[in-house]
């Protein structure tokens, strides 16, 4: 099985800061996770982008 790579979107700013790989298996939920952003200069939450 292919891995798919995927991004993490600063909700606040909206930069691609990380990039993920993920299983082929779809999901029904896109990954949140607290993360430090170097543009905002704090913790804030990250969302999966495609």
């Amino acid at each position: 099985m292919a891995q798919k790579k995927a991004s993490l979107a600063c909700v606040d700013c909206g930069s691609r800061n990380y990039s993920i790989s993920l299983s082929s298996n779809p999901r029904m939920t896109r990954l949140e996770v607290k993360k430090f952003c170097k543009h905002c200069k704090q913790y804030t939450l990250h969302k999966e982008t495609r």
